[in-house]
């Protein structure tokens, strides 16, 4: 059984994808705009899912939803 990254690694996961696709470093500046398309993802993952799976995380069961919830409050801690 594989377990899910926590939220906040996966809101890093995501950081992390969207920067090695659009810039070559991550000063402030492109960081914010890295991390507002982090944001855009997510939004569209939260409308298309609407809590229809659970992902097992090592804390338990959380739906998808919730789940990425949390990548979102992540996301803004960033």
């Amino acid at each position: 059984m594989n377990l899910a990254p926590t939220p906040k690694e996966k809101a890093n996961e995501l950081i992390t994808k969207f920067a090695f696709q659009t810039i070559s470093d991550l000063s402030d500046e492109n960081f914010e705009q890295t991390k507002q398309c982090a944001i855009i993802c997510l939004n569209e993952i939260l409308e298309a899912t609407n809590n229809k799976r659970s992902y097992i995380l090592k804390t338990g069961f959380i739906g998808i939803h919730n789940y990425y919830l949390e990548v979102g409050k992540e996301l803004a801690k960033l």
